[in-house]
């Protein structure tokens, strides 16, 4: 085999050559040598197997044409042809190396029907998480040569969820299963060959604002570029349940809709600070199992205000009702929040700021771990492309959470009274914050 093809890998390359998991995703910072990886990776597995069918993929042609065809036309010389028109390379052994973009949702449906032994997904947090799924059903064949998709991965971009989920979280749902995941970080301290020919580049990493370092250099996927709340650090707004005093004020904020119910319930403390210590996230409730299911949440707790979106004082052609006087009849007489998007996120924001000196760092609001919805959804928003100042309203699912939250930091929450002398919790009340630890 041509010295070309068999330059030593760097450890965490070598790692990504052996891994024999169905998705295997490599990276998570700049400069691991992730393009080097998938372009060797393919050649020898075009190689090692006559006759296997490979595809890949980035977001446009012209990143892939720089990043990956131009490269390969050296690297394959003598090896494999290409041909502009096929935009593939054809091996002596009958091996074929195709290569294809998805700039749009919908340029992902070329590829239905069309059968692939291995699919290179270059960029992965660049595609959306319809575009990854429509894509695993390419992988099949009648053959004995392995079933595989490999991913290159940076934090953030329009898929950073749906990766940081199945290879960071490891959050699996339905029918995915943990084994069939595998990842592999790499730095550019990994890539002994870049810091060599240009320590440059890994002075600038090194020199970047704090949130691009910690997403570019350190390889931290709960920040990144375009990310909308880059005050949210995990260590500082997550903590472990507690019972909460019963003097406390409790608030409820919800976003609903019968595509999801997203509800929180939060209570100030006598300094002002915000604990969400319950989540309520439920899909396909029509407005009357919604407020049951609220109450029953709340499990008869005293509630100082329930926090709701002003379009739920709009009235239904159908009844004539307005889903807030629904939930009157149900129980829960609504708060009408207010719905500034902008100055929202703006009040959300300060709840957020980070305080305190570094190593006892704290924040106003902080959640419960067993919010895991708030958690995962709040730091995925992005930057709206049209309004600079607004969260992008897509991907929608990631924002029901965030708009709930939202609304309770437009409510003016007021902070808990000290409690009087000789006044402890009322019957029920820790006992029952420890009984719905679970959410």
């Amino acid at each position: 085999m041509p010295d070309r093809l068999i330059a030593p890998p760097n450890p965490r390359q070598r790692e990504f050559f052996l891994a024999r998991s169905r998705f295997v995703a490599y990276g998570g910072a700049r400069g691991g040598g992730k393009s080097w990886a998938v372009r060797k990776k393919a050649t020898l597995m075009g190689v090692r197997y006559p006759g296997i069918r490979m595809l890949l993929l980035r977001r446009t042609f012209p990143e892939l044409k720089e990043n990956h065809i131009l490269p390969l036309q050296g690297e394959l010389k003598g090896l494999a042809a290409y041909k502009e028109g096929d935009k593939a390379f054809s091996f002596a052994n009958g091996s074929r190396l195709k290569f294809g973009y998805c700039d749009s949702e919908r340029d992902v449906l070329q590829y239905q029907g069309q059968e692939y032994d291995v699919i290179f997904l270059d960029e992965a947090t660049q595609f959306t998480e319809y575009q990854f799924h429509t894509l695993t059903a390419c992988i099949r064949g009648a053959n004995p040569f392995p079933k595989r998709m490999y991913l290159t991965c940076n934090p953030g971009g329009v898929g950073h969820g749906w990766v940081k989920r199945l290879f960071i979280d490891r959050d699996y749902r339905g029918a995915e299963r943990g084994e069939d995941y595998a990842f592999i970080p790499a730095r550019v301290y990994d890539n002994r060959a870049l810091m060599d020919s240009d320590p440059g580049y890994l002075a600038m990493l090194e020199s970047l604002p704090d949130d691009l370092r910690r997403a570019w250099l350190e390889g931290d996927w709960n920040v990144f570029a375009g990310q909308y709340f880059t005050e949210w650090r995990e260590d500082i707004h997550v903590c472990d349940p507690f019972p909460i005093p019963g003097h406390w004020r409790r608030y409820f904020a919800m976003d609903y809709g019968l595509d999801m119910l997203a509800g929180y319930f939060i209570a100030l403390d006598e300094g002002g600070r915000a604990w969400v210590y319950r989540e309520l996230y439920r899909p396909g409730l029509i407005v009357s199992e919604a407020a049951r299911a609220i109450l029953e949440a709340a499990g008869g707790e005293p509630i100082e205000g329930w926090l709701a979106p002003p379009d739920m004082w709009n009235r239904r052609q159908d009844t004539g009702k307005s889903v807030a006087e629904i939930f009157g009849e149900g129980g829960i007489p609504l708060t009408r929040a207010q719905n500034s998007r902008v100055s929202g996120w703006m009040d959300l924001r300060e709840w957020l700021r980070p305080r305190g000196e570094p190593g006892a760092r704290w924040a106003a609001l902080t959640v419960f771990r067993c919010c895991p919805n708030l958690i995962r959804c709040l730091p995925q928003l992005q930057f709206d492309g049209r309004r600079p100042s607004d969260a992008a309203g897509q991907p929608h699912e990631i924002t029901h959470a965030p708009d709930a939250l939202r609304y309770f930091a437009a409510g003016r929450p007021a902070p808990a009274l000290p409690p009087r002398e000789g006044e402890g919790d009322p019957p029920g009340g820790e006992l029952g914050d420890f009984l719905h630890y679970g959410g």
